[in-house]
């Protein structure tokens, strides 16, 4: 058998910031912010946790890394659509986003030092309302309420003790269990002609929510 020669491996990947912050989201993913170390993303990316700060300074560093990276998977608003329809479509893709890096939620506004793609992703949000001919003290209302209503949602789905419908329907049946409707008429209301009707799902609930805010934003601003 002809051992193989330095020609015959397959080339390394250069580590690069870009192949660091990517690991570290990846493991932020799989195990949530709090298991993500120096050591553990050096032994993923396959060198020395030393060697990583040639492309992060530090943990602050690597984080802000982390979150603009988030950034870059939300759709930006289209020039072509009308701004509702934007602000919409940037909605459910930011929610799509922050479904998938559940630790970022909490985090996306908290960075002192933004990097290209969150500043990029603030830009383009308040330019589209700009445009629309939101006054700048009704853009800032707009991207406040819009915000919130998103991060709110998403952080109370994460912690919500259910992913699936059945798990809904299973858990909504042990609360009646514990809350007899003779104490609680309202409680049994909801859950019984609501929560467990056929087709339920409560991620639903967020584009009623959405549309009101726009709707209501495109009153306050008296804007098409």
């Amino acid at each position: 058998m002809t051992p193989r020669t330095g020609r015959d491996r397959a080339p390394r990947i250069p580590l690069s910031r870009q192949r660091v912050l990517h690991a570290a989201v990846v493991l932020a993913d799989e195990s949530g912010l709090e298991a993500l170390s120096m050591r553990k993303l050096g032994e993923a990316v396959g060198v020395e946790a030393m060697s990583l700060y040639t492309h992060v300074a530090n943990k602050e560093d690597l984080l802000n890394g982390m979150i603009d990276s988030v950034f870059t998977e939300i759709d930006l608003p289209s020039d072509e659509d009308d701004w509702k329809t934007a602000m919409r479509q940037r909605a459910l893709s930011m929610r799509q986003v922050l479904s998938r890096h559940r630790w970022a939620i909490g985090l996306m506004e908290s960075r002192a030092s933004p990097g290209p793609a969150t500043l990029r992703h603030h830009d383009a949000v308040l330019g589209c309302l700009r445009k629309a001919g939101f006054s700048v003290a009704l853009t800032a209302h707009a991207y406040s309420a819009l915000d919130s209503y998103i991060y709110g949602f998403a952080l109370q789905e994460r912690d919500l003790p259910f992913d699936t419908p059945d798990e809904t329907a299973e858990l909504a049946q042990a609360i009646l269990a514990q809350a007899p409707a003779d104490q609680y008429p309202h409680l049994a209301e909801l859950t019984t002609e609501h929560i467990l009707s056929p087709g339920y799902d409560y991620s639903d609930e967020f584009e009623f929510g959405l549309d009101l805010i726009l709707d209501g934003l495109q009153r306050a601003g008296q804007v098409t």
